[in-house]
């Protein structure tokens, strides 16, 4: 099936001027006009990939590995799936990420020497892709500050982190240039996933040319090699940082990742990423960057550099006005009965690398190495809300539960396909059993994945569900 997406005569010259010569200007324009293909990365903070494919094969679900990344497949569902794939069980439970297999490849590279960073940042978050992908990396240990600066897409960010079961990552909410100078060579590895002009997007959104301009890439790049060089002054001397896009020219990838060479001289390396994973080379340019042409992998296009930071630079001077910080530490007898509570009620541990944090009657769990930045830049939430504490005790939330029970809780209460529906629905439910004599909150389970908390009312489990993740239809069956 192909597309009829017309491409400006003037992106066709500057691709042609810039494609490496053994690639054919021919099988670029077949590949810009075919769809992409469906892939998705297995979220492992909730389900080992072999037990992964093993259950969605069994619904017919085929997989094609993605090279470059052990979590990431194509996906090809039967036709007689009708289902968005965003409404399957398995989406809602966390279980994956809908994600372009091109975009996988930054987290891909970061980690390439095998050291999972302690602290992250990702300075262009939103949707939440490589942040999801990084926190799964990380085992959900030491801590990601995640920003986006588009007010718009903070919310979909966080339900993203929330689904997925994170508890590791803060928000924040900045253009990315702040870093630098407020939070000089403070974290051991940053992704720059840069905004750009998206041409390698052509296949997913016929319009990403729409507003295509050697002008409006000028514009970018600008933007670009300011973002690049705050987030190296953010990098730690010995951090690897990963710069990206996903378009196609060399003014917004190469040029830029010159320019912080050319800024910084010997404290900028580029490490090589040809061998990154099998037939990377084909994308590899003398640099080693891998510059994603569509047709070379059938994927989105799309470009990645690698570069490390061998010692520090002079960071921009800022003054900081920060309001006072709204929590306070929980003191030692807080803390123990806060988690007593939380183990006699729900049977559930506090996080060991977590600390507990106060403000008026909440309770969050904050990740504890990112305690070194509290007062240092303004967050706007850091790890997750635990719970509200009121005369009788405390009401457990929603997003902790998610992200901290196991599943295999005494008062886990397992639900049938219909209960399960009629949940994401907003809808109290009414399961059928010995259950029913229960009181209290408990965890709700389906296909033995951790969906939500729920209060027993009389023969009832009143539904905890936050309004803003209700369904309205069209959700999984049983097949």
């Amino acid at each position: 099936m192909h597309a009829n997406i017309e491409l400006p005569a003037e992106f066709l010259a500057q691709i042609q001027s810039s494609m490496p010569a053994h690639l054919s200007m021919d099988a670029f324009v077949d590949a810009c006009q075919r769809p992409l293909r469906r892939s998705i990365r297995v979220n492992t903070l909730k389900i080992s990939v072999n037990d992964f494919c093993q259950q969605m094969q069994a619904k017919g679900w085929h997989f094609e590995a993605v090279p470059w990344c052990e979590t990431g497949f194509w996906l090809t569902r039967p036709e007689t799936e009708t289902t968005p794939l965003g409404n399957t069980a398995e989406h809602l439970a966390g279980l994956f990420y809908i994600q372009e297999a091109s975009s996988m490849l930054p987290v891909t590279a970061l980690l390439a020497d095998n050291e999972v960073p302690h602290l992250a940042l990702d300075v262009a978050a939103a949707p939440g892709s490589k942040t999801t992908q990084l926190a799964a990396a990380m085992n959900n240990q030491g801590a990601l500050v995640a920003n986006e600066f588009s007010a718009s897409r903070i919310k979909g960010l966080f339900s993203n982190i929330q689904r997925c079961g994170i508890h590791n990552v803060a928000l924040t909410h900045f253009d990315g240039h702040v870093f630098g100078g407020w939070l000089p060579e403070s974290f051991d590895a940053i992704l720059l996933d840069a905004p750009c002009s998206g041409e390698g997007t052509i296949r997913k959104d016929p319009d990403a040319m729409k507003n295509w301009s050697p002008e409006s890439i000028d514009a970018i790049a600008q933007v670009q090699r300011g973002l690049i060089e705050s987030a190296f002054h953010a990098l730690k001397p010995g951090g690897v940082m990963i710069y990206s896009t996903c378009t196609l020219n060399q003014t917004e990838n190469q040029s830029v990742c010159h320019h912080l060479k050319e800024t910084f001289g010997d404290a900028v390396a580029f490490e090589p990423l040809n061998h990154l994973f099998t037939n990377a080379d084909a994308s590899a340019t003398e640099e080693g960057f891998l510059h994603v042409w569509p047709q070379i992998y059938d994927s989105e296009g799309f470009f990645v550099a690698r570069i490390r930071k061998l010692d520090a630079v002079d960071a921009p001077k800022v003054k900081k006005r920060l309001g006072k910080f709204p929590f306070m530490a929980a003191k030692t007898k807080d803390q123990q009965a806060i988690a007593q509570a939380l183990h006699q009620s729900l049977n559930i541990e506090i996080p060991a690398q977590s600390e507990i944090w106060l403000r008026d009657n909440e309770v969050w769990l904050f990740p504890r190495a990112l305690t070194p930045l509290i007062g240092e830049i303004r967050f706007d939430r850091i790890g997750i809300k635990l719970a509200e504490q009121h005369k009788k005790g405390y009401r457990w939330q929603h997003e902790a539960i998610i992200a901290i029970a196991k599943g295999n809780e005494a008062c886990c209460v397992a639900l049938s396909t219909e209960d399960a529906q009629s949940w994401y629905m907003g809808r109290d439910i009414r399961p059928e059993g010995e259950l029913s004599q229960r009181q209290g909150e408990v965890i709700l389970c389906y296909q033995s994945q951790v969906i939500g908390l729920g209060k027993w009312v009389g023969n009832r489990i009143k539904n905890g569900l936050p309004r803003d993740l209700v369904r309205d239809g069209n959700l999984f069956s049983d097949c």
